[in-house]
């Protein structure tokens, strides 16, 4: 994984009443709890992700 990109995420907003659909998003990108941070590899899947949840999340 030395060519790849990787980008940090960190959750900023708690998903309480959001939709069950973006409670899904962040279990999949990893995060579970307030300030959790994430590396995850850029790819546009991983950037529809976040793209649902900007709300909820920081790219750092």
């Amino acid at each position: 994984m030395t060519g790849t990109k990787m980008i940090k995420v960190k959750m900023v907003k708690s998903p309480i009443g959001s939709p069950k659909k973006m409670r899904e998003n962040l279990k999949g990108l990893g995060l579970s709890h307030l300030n959790s941070i994430r590396e995850l590899q850029d790819s546009p899947s991983v950037r529809g992700m976040i793209a649902k949840v900007s709300h909820l999340v920081k790219v750092v």
